[in-house]
């Protein structure tokens, strides 16, 4: 009986495959779809953060900018009134920290709680800034108020200043009204912001206030405030109010959404950037549950196309199972034969093929195997020899790049060893060099490279960490020169040597792994020219 006979009955496969396919395409539609709407609901986020920002400097903007057409304060005869008035304003309005009117030369004249009084502020940006028009700056610490406001929190004051000059009827210059508001309301408009998210802890939502100049943290978590946050593309993001999934400086991921305050009304604005982000682990919370729904309703209809699959196709599957599974095991190395099967003739040949050629593919595989691993062997030692030179430098360099770290290489001569070998043989020169390399492989560690060069050189690959790289590898190269350099004992002969190490440092010294191992190589014989057993780095030998 033929196989397509069997085959016409097992339209369950294709089901499977059809099902998968589609949950496939699906899945992956609503997988971006979700994504980017959590994104853009994220950058969302952020513009109404900057806008209720905006918003409310133009309210505190327009007060000020109000206050200076009355003529209380454009011509001030009456101080007591012009007191009385920015003590109402302040009582009203909490978040301004103190208010003050300014003569023409920078004196303060009143102010709320009497604060600065009398004292000259003409150095001061809140009045040079308003001399001609109003003037808005950027978060600043306190410099003259640190001492002189209440600080319930004792954490340092910072202030957002508006003034704006003053003209009498004449369109003289008769002073500034000059304000400090207080930055604690940000984080007021922060939890006005996140309200409707009642679990923002729980999705670990962290807002930033970014100057507009420079970049630094104006408001956000507390280790981050005053730091300057390198973030690529920020301000393109922030225009386009955009989100993106990036790697932070703290080198986790997080979806990020961005907006820039571009002011409301008449207030100019500080271009202030607005920064949301959630770590992404958390903010793709719901794609990956739906991921694993779909692949969980994916299984339960396969499970269910496949049994009846199974009932109508039994008779050809349970062969071709038994050959699977004898492949599988032998894929994994156990060992295994093909079971041969009848009653179908196709598969009695497929069966049979496989024997066969499973039988001839092990034996030169083995035979492979034992030339590749006495080719790269040093046959005395079995370290690796020079032929396994490069294959194992190119694995030990994609390691370190891959872990961020360098390598060492710590080319090695014995000194002391020809004479040695002259004077009692090179059997027992063999024997040396074989303990030499026991004492070697003792001082590598896992991830390190041995060699054996020929003769009595070697070479040791370290892999070393970027920061303490040659603290790490002049320790081991230590470490080596008090090994070798205690006494061996071969036939009843109690002999010493020494060893001369050169080193040179990848990547510092350059990426060409030759021009590398050249540099160790000289490196070595200077450290021979010196006097032998001590370790010289390459670098300086050229310094």
């Amino acid at each position: 009986m033929k196989l397509s006979t069997y085959f016409a009955l097992s339209f369950a496969l294709i089901i499977v495959i059809v099902i998968t396919s589609v949950s496939i395409v699906y899945g992956q539609r609503t997988k971006s779809a979700l994504e980017r709407e959590i994104g853009e609901s994220l950058t969302s986020l952020s513009h109404g953060m900057g806008d209720k920002l905006d918003r409310y400097m133009w309210s505190r903007y327009n007060e000020i900018t109000l206050l200076a057409t009355l003529d209380v304060f454009r011509q001030p005869d009456d101080l007591r009134e012009a007191n009385r008035l920015l003590g109402e304003l302040q009582g009203n309005i909490p978040a301004f920290s103190w208010v003050g009117l300014l003569d023409a030369d920078g004196n303060v004249k009143a102010a709320t709680g009497d604060i600065l009084v009398g004292e000259d502020i003409s150095e001061r940006p809140v009045y040079l800034e308003a001399l001609k028009e109003p003037f808005v700056g950027d978060v600043h610490d306190a410099v003259l108020l640190s001492k002189l406001l209440p600080n319930p929190t004792g954490e340092p004051l910072k202030f957002v200043d508006i003034s704006t000059p003053l003209f009498n009827d004449a369109g003289e210059f008769t002073g500034v009204l000059a304000a400090h508001l207080s930055w604690e309301w940000s984080r007021e408009v922060q939890r006005t912001v996140l309200a409707p998210f009642q679990d923002a802890r729980q999705r670990q939502l962290d807002v930033m206030v970014l100057s507009g100049k420079d970049h630094a943290v104006l408001s956000g978590p507390e280790e981050m405030i005053g730091q300057v946050l390198e973030l690529p593309d920020v301000d393109h993001l922030s225009a386009d109010n955009e989100w993106t999934v990036q790697r932070w400086p703290d080198g986790e991921t997080y979806l990020t959404g961005f907006a820039t305050g571009v002011g409301y009304g008449n207030y100019p604005g500080l271009g202030w950037r607005i920064v949301i982000r959630q770590p992404i682990d958390v903010a793709f919370a719901q794609v990956r549950e739906l991921i694993v729904l779909m692949i969980a309703t994916g299984a339960a209809l396969a499970i269910s196309c496949g049994l009846i699959g199974w009932m109508l196709a039994r008779k050809v599957s349970r062969p071709l199972s038994l050959i699977s599974e004898a492949a599988n095991k032998l894929r994994r190395g156990e060992e295994a034969e093909i079971p041969f099967t009848r009653g179908i003739k196709d598969i009695e040949v497929l069966s049979s093929s496989l024997s066969i050629l499973i039988a001839e593919l092990t034996e030169r595989k083995t035979a492979l195997v034992r030339m590749e691993d006495k080719a790269h062997h040093d046959k005395l030692t079995g370290l690796l020899n020079r032929s396994a030179m490069d294959v194992t430098v190119q694995q030990a360099v994609r390691q370190a790049e891959e872990r961020g770290g360098g390598l060492a290489f710590m080319y090695m001569d014995l000194d002391g060893f020809k004479a040695i070998n002259d004077k009692y043989g090179h059997a027992v020169g063999d024997e040396l060099l074989k303990e030499v390399a026991d004492r070697l492989r003792t001082n590598s560690r896992g991830g390190d490279y041995l060699f054996r060069m020929g003769g009595d050189e070697f070479i040791l690959i370290l892999s070393v960490s970027g920061a303490e790289a040659e603290r790490e590898a002049e320790a081991v190269a230590g470490r080596v020169l008090e090994s070798v350099r205690l006494p061996f004992d071969i036939e009843y002969h109690r002999m010493g040597v020494s060893c001369s190490i050169g080193l040179a440092m990848w990547p510092q010294e350059g990426r060409d792994i030759d021009a590398l191992l050249r540099d160790a190589d000289e490196a070595l014989y200077a450290s021979k020219n010196k006097g032998k057993n001590q370790l010289t780095f390459a670098e300086r030998v050229y310094a």
